[in-house]
């Protein structure tokens, strides 16, 4: 009986030891979850045709770029949800609205009322009156949360940097990722700018260690023009959303893609939106109508960058269902429209080495590259 009482403590000090442990143990594999298990979490939602990007970042904190369509049941800030949720997140700390564009803001009214939002911003003012009540709507919900940014401003969100690249206007000072001069520029094709509000556009640059990604919004060609000539400010770029939901009328200006030169490119079209449209023939310039001296069919002039990898899209265009206008059917997360549209987003998630894997919910396909 004497040898029992130090036996008996020593399983209970066993047993306090084995809980501490496990509870440690479950504490780690809690904050593992939450922060991606050190990756920096992208997921592309489907809003089909508009643009809304969701960022996790290794630390937790969450950005999201674009909140997708007001009504239908508010699908677009439903998903954005379930987005969310997928990455463990119970709020989007930064929120960041591209323009007054109601297939880029207008989900936010809904979205606001499903997930706490944190801290707004956005390029300031400047409204068309036909999206007054979408940037009145906005500020209402920001109120005092709301900040006008700049070009050279930053958020961060741990290890991961957000460089406004493009705000209103002019473009960032310095170029960013090793940006310099840009010998496409000469005798490079120009257009006139586009209507205010693509004028205006907030663009992003993101960095994770040695990881490189850009989205433009629906910027222009003349503002890409801007960021590209006569300094590719920019710099190489390992991962970019192609502007104006992959319809390259006014925009994918190949001074600016060629000096990029992205490895792989995701396109946030619709089953009848961007990717697919029509490009003109003849661009216009002050000189009048010229033949354009580039690459007409959107998807051909990405598919034929030389340094591309990787081209994702979000739905196959109905426009324009050629495959040769499509990237491969493991590549597009979306084959159908309307009622039978399931919503599937492209996702990366990317290592602090650089290298990152994107995966098309719909299927599983996945793709791992290396950042240049």
């Amino acid at each position: 009986m004497s040898d029992s009482t130090p036996f008996d403590g020593d399983k209970h000090m066993i047993r306090a030891l084995a809980a501490t442990l496990v509870g440690l143990l479950a504490l780690v594999c809690s904050s593992s979850a939450q922060t991606g298990g050190g990756r920096l979490q992208i997921s592309w939602i489907d809003v089909e045709g508009g643009a809304s990007t969701l960022f996790a970042a290794p630390n937790g904190q969450s950005l999201l770029f674009d909140t997708g369509f007001p009504g239908n049941d508010d699908r677009d800030a439903k998903r954005i949800v379930a987005a969310a949720r997928a990455m463990g997140l119970t709020r989007i700390d930064h929120v960041v609205i591209s323009h007054w564009h109601g297939d880029h803001v207008g989900g936010l009214p809904a979205l606001a009322k499903l997930l706490p939002l944190g801290t707004f911003y956005d390029h300031g003012d400047g409204v068309e009156e036909s999206d007054r009540s979408l940037y009145e709507g906005y500020k209402a919900i920001a109120g005092t949360h709301r900040r006008i940014v700049r070009p050279g401003d930053t958020i961060t969100l741990g290890d991961v940097r957000v460089r406004v690249l493009v705000a209103e206007g002019p473009v960032i000072a310095d170029a960013v990722n090793g940006g310099t001069a840009n010998l496409l520029c000469t005798n490079a094709a120009r257009q006139e700018p586009a209507a205010p509000e693509n004028i205006r556009m907030v663009g992003l640059a993101i960095n994770y260690g040695p990881f490189k990604m850009a989205t433009l919004g629906d910027a222009d060609w003349s503002r890409e023009m801007e960021l590209a000539c006569p300094v590719n400010k920019l710099g190489r770029i390992n991962l970019y959303t192609i502007n104006r939901h992959g319809s390259l009328d006014n925009s994918g200006a190949p001074a600016l893609l060629g000096a990029i030169q992205p490895q792989v490119i995701v396109v946030n079209n619709g089953p009848r939106k961007g990717l697919g449209q029509k490009v003109a023939v003849k661009y216009v310039t002050r000189q009048g109508e010229t033949p354009a001296p580039y690459e007409l069919n959107s998807y051909l002039r990405l598919a034929k960058l030389p340094a591309i990898e990787g081209i994702w899209q979000g739905h196959q265009s109905l426009l324009d269902a050629d495959a040769a206008h499509n990237t491969a059917p493991d590549m597009i997360a979306n084959l159908e429209e309307g009622a039978a549209d399931r919503g599937h987003p492209i996702t990366a998630a990317v290592s602090a080495d650089g290298t990152f894997t994107m995966t098309n919910s719909r299927n599983g396909f996945a793709r791992t590259y290396r950042a240049r």
